[in-house]
Parts: C-alpha cells; sequence; structure tokens
C-alpha cells in the first residue's frame, strides 16, 4: 500500500468574485522511503500541494490518503493529531523563537507528548547530535549561520520521528555551499529511511531525490520522472 495516495485532487481559491484553479485533478501515489521533489513555476500549485498533504489546507475536490487515513475526513482534532503524529515540517524561513536556545526550539513539538523535561531533552540531544549542532544546544538562533538555523529547523521536525518530512523550499535562503550542506543531510536522512517530500526552485536539488514531480497550472506531469 502506498504512504500517500492523491486522487482526483483540486483546490480552488476565491478572490473578489473570481475563481483561480490552484490544483487541478491530481492523482498522485508516493510509496514509503522516497525522496520526492516537486517543481514548477511559480503559481503552478507547489505550495498549495504541499500545505494540502500537511492537513493544513482542505482540498476543494478530491481525498487524500496518508497510511490509509482519509486525513480531511477527520475531526478538527484528530487531524491536529494526524499531523503531530505523522508529519514534520520545515519552512524556508526557519521560524525558530528569537529567544529560545536551540536545545529549547527543538524541544517545542514534544512540549504537548507527556514526556518530561528530562525526556525531552534527551531526545532534543539526541537528533541535535544527527544534524551536527549539539555541541551549540545552548546558544540563540541569532548566535548561528543560517546553515546552522536550517539544521536546527531540520532537528525541529524530526524530534517526534515522523514518518513523512515536508520542506518547503529549505535551501532558499542559503548560499550554494550551505545548501548543498542541507542536502547532503536530506540525503543521509533518505538513506536512513526517511520519506521526504521536498518543494525546490533550484533543479540542482532534484538529483539528491528518487522522483522529481513537475507541476505547471495546477496539473501534474504523470507520476513524476524517475532520477
Amino acid at each position: 500500500m502506498n504512504l500517500i495516495e492523491i486522487q482526483r485532487l483540486s483546490k480552488t481559491y476565491e478572490s473578489g468574485g473570481e475563481c483561480a484553479m490552484a490544483l487541478v485533478e491530481v492523482d498522485l501515489q508516493i510509496d514509503k522511503g522516497e525522496f520526492i521533489s516537486v517543481m514548477g513555476p511559480s503559481g503552478s500549485g507547489k505550495s498549495t500541494l504541499l500545505t494540502i498533504l500537511g492537513g493544513l489546507n482542505h482540498p476543494s475536490h478530491g481525498e487524500v490518503m496518508v497510511d490509509g487515513i482519509p486525513i480531511y475526513k477527520l475531526p478538527i482534532e484528530k487531524l491536529a493529531d494526524f499531523r503531530r503524529e505523522y508529519l514534520g515540517f520545515i519552512f524556508q524561513s526557519f521560524q525558530l523563537i528569537s529567544y529560545l536556545t536551540v536545545i529549547e526550539n527543538v524541544m517545542l513539538p514534544l512540549s504537548i507528548t507527556g514526556k518530561s523535561n528530562k525526556e525531552q531533552e534527551m531526545m532534543a540531544g539526541e537528533i541535535l547530535e544527527k544534524v551536527g549542532l549539539k555541541v551549540k544546544a545552548k546558544r540563540l538562533p541569532d548566535q548561528l549561520s543560517g546553515g546552522e538555523q536550517e539544521r536546527v529547523a531540520i532537528a525541529r521536525a524530526l524530534v517526534n520521528a515522523p514518518p513523512i518530512l515536508l520542506a518547503d523550499e529549505p535551501t532558499g535562503n542559503l548560499d550554494t555551499k550551505t545548501g548543498k550542506e542541507i542536502m547532503d543531510l536530506f540525503k543521509s536522512l533518505h538513506q536512513d529511511g526517511q520519506t521526504i517530500i521536498m518543494v525546490t526552485h533550484n533543479p540542482e536539488n532534484t538529483v539528491y531525490s528518487t522522483r522529481t514531480i513537475f507541476l505547471k497550472d495546477g496539473k501534474i506531469d504523470g507520476n513524476g520522472s524517475k532520477m
């Protein structure tokens, strides 16, 4: 069974009495352990697809199944539980809290798990070690480089061990060298079995993925090209 299955997915936005189709009858299947790149011109529906996969944006039509769960048929509170259990989000802008230390930022998703503070610190420390930042656990975000802040954001997304990692332009604000370091980290995570879905504008990033999905005018080019 596919980990993710999208059937006849459409999304329409209404503004000023006019309708704009962001996604049009999209069908897509993603297996566990795949590393998917999503590419396309501005306005092609990339971010809309990612937010719908993330349980953040109800589709106008169609169905999204994750691990056999029809996520948009869940009650609101169950949908929040689903996001916490299944998904890790990485945003281009990092979205770190400036007055919290690195380890405190990484611990944030654990705050509602019922785990003790000691357990949370241990889990956050382990994932920071995995991304190479344990030695900077007590620093504040503005004491880190852009690449280090991105690693903190990745650690925060991974600390709950979610089956699916969603990344929106993860190297968009980074220089070429630092961007490659982040993509090497994604490659390592994928080799460990992590399922990754990444929106990117950089074709060089697609060499790290197992399949590239191309979107244009809200429509998908088949099931994507194998890399």
